[in-house]
């Protein structure tokens, strides 16, 4: 059963176009946001609520598995519930999780929330995107998708910079607490303007079985990821298990929604060459650029001896090129390809990991923020482009779950990113720690020198080798940071094969989908 089909939705205007846009970016703005604005705050919340910070991290744990499985739902969901439906219900009961978060007296139920806070946040990116797209006119289909790359990659970079000052200055439960008024105000603004917009339903059968899949391949990956590195990986029972489950639950999820006539998720999108040409582009991409936002400010922090909130300072300027090149780009990408557009991001994503691998300890704070004031660059580029390749072409109906698969894709893939990234600078530490430490030893005349310089100016023996050891430490991350860099430029100019393996699209290709005209 399903409703009367609708006729094709107009675009808005004037005050209408403005006012959904705002409230749409800042419900996009709020969720992205409180993925990351939690990290920094573990120490807070742990010490207030007496668990130790292992066990505070799975406040960021539980939200990430909740919101991966939840996420290539929406357009499963969509289809039952309507587009605006569904929206402004994701909105309201992430609003009753932030405040159930901050009132959270024990960290059971802080994760509790969590988790509630994580299901209801999955379909609001991909939605956002669906119902920004049927806003504007087909010219302006890449604007529309500016003013969502924006708020979606100034969030990641904010959180942590937000979360710190709120745990410094105030409590940590302000953290959830600043979602309320962003909340109401993004539900009201919705309901208003789109709530005569919304899409038609339709009654099908309930895929169980692949639903059932779904959360268990999903959760086990994610809970692998997350709890990975602490647990030494392979030398850990626990994680055998959840990559053996997860790996089977995959292969047999796969198999099942390719025979289902109703599948929880439509794997069928990936037989277009530009969804799964640039859903692999965007994603990989993604990966790294996340790699990169959690070792940064570490290495800065641990090593380099930087304060919170001045390694915070460091990978701000991200932003600025972000949100001023996005509308400039939005509006130029209905006349070029996009395919060049996306060559060019990565390119300056080389440019920046290569200028990142050459740096040393003793790096001053403007080569630290040069390549990341020009990342902001090909982040305004490489968002707006691959998505506009991504979605084009999908009919009116498909955006959901388009737009759904392909964020989910890339939200496991920062996951992975992030693990990897972590495990591989550990290692590297590890190796070149190993290496540096083969010619310490008296027998070697510069070390001999330096020993003998330290404790001429007054320290013991073995005062003298414990900063030798630090500055030897802070050595080997550094050349392990740049190792990833390194890597990273590579990898970047690698997927320029996949932008060109899509086909052109159209002008109009998003804004068709969205069911703009």
């Amino acid at each position: 059963m399903s409703t009367a089909p609708r006729p094709a939705l107009q675009p808005l205007h004037g005050s209408q176009l403005v006012i959904g846009t705002m409230a749409l970016s800042l419900a996009v703005f709020m969720n992205v946001l409180d993925s990351s604005i939690a990290n920094v705050s573990i120490p807070a919340i742990s010490g207030d609520l007496g668990v130790s910070p292992q066990q505070g991290t799975w406040v960021i744990t539980s939200f990430a598995v909740a919101n991966a499985i939840s996420v290539p739902l929406t357009g499963w969901l969509t289809q039952r519930i309507g587009q605006v439906r569904l929206f402004v219900t994701s909105i309201i009961l992430f609003v009753i999780a932030s405040c159930l978060c901050g009132l959270a007296p024990s960290i059971e139920l802080l994760i509790a929330a969590r988790v509630l806070q994580g299901a209801v946040a999955g379909p609001m990116i991909p939605l956002s995107q669906a119902l920004l797209l049927s806003s504007y006119p087909p010219a302006k289909s890449g604007m529309a998708l500016a003013f969502w790359g924006m708020t979606t990659l100034v969030a990641p970079i904010m959180g942590p910079l937000l979360g710190g000052w709120i745990s410094d200055n105030y409590t940590w439960p302000w953290i959830f607490y600043i979602n309320i008024p962003i909340g109401i105000f993004a539900a009201w603004a919705t309901w208003s303007i789109y709530h005569k917009r919304e899409t038609a339903i339709r009654r099908l059968p309930i895929d169980k079985v692949g639903l059932v899949l779904l959360v268990l391949w999903v959760g086990c990956l994610q809970l692998m990821l997350d709890k990975g590195k602490e647990l030494d990986w392979f030398n850990s029972g626990e994680i055998i298990i959840l990559c053996s489950i997860a790996v089977v639950a995959f292969v047999y999820f796969i198999i099942w929604e390719l025979g289902d006539d109703h599948p929880v998720v439509d794997l069928s999108l990936f037989r277009g060459r530009n969804f799964s040409g640039g859903v692999i582009a965007i994603s990989v991409a993604y990966g790294l650029f996340f790699g990169s936002l959690v070792i940064l400010p570490l290495w800065l922090q641990t090593q380099l001896s930087y304060t919170a909130t001045e390694a915070g300072k460091v990978m701000a300027p991200v932003g600025i090129f972000a949100i001023i090149l996005s509308p400039v780009v939005g509006k130029l990408l209905p006349k070029i390809d996009a395919r060049w557009v996306a060559t060019t991001a990565f390119l300056i994503f080389a440019l920046v990991f290569y200028m990142r691998s050459q740096f040393t300890v003793d790096v001053d704070p403007i080569s630290l923020i040069i390549p990341t004031v020009i990342q902001g660059a090909a982040m305004a580029m490489f968002f707006i482009s691959l998505t506009s390749i991504i979605l084009s072409g999908q009919p009116p109906d498909k955006i959901p779950a388009a737009a759904g698969l392909s964020n989910f894709v890339r939200i496991m893939f920062g996951g992975i990113g992030t693990s990897v990234t972590s495990t591989l600078w550990d290692s590297r530490t590890a190796l070149h720690h190993a290496q540096l430490a083969e010619t310490t030893n008296m027998q070697n005349p510069a070390f001999a020198q330096a020993v003998n310089g330290l404790t001429a100016q007054g320290l013991s023996e073995p005062g003298a080798l414990a900063v030798l050891e630090r500055a030897m430490s802070v050595q080997a991350s550094t050349l392990a940071a740049t190792d990833i860099f390194w890597i990273s430029a590579i990898l970047f100019l690698s997927l320029i094969s996949l932008v060109w393996l899509t086909k052109r699209t159209r002008s109009t290709a998003p804004a068709d989908a969205g069911g703009a005209h």
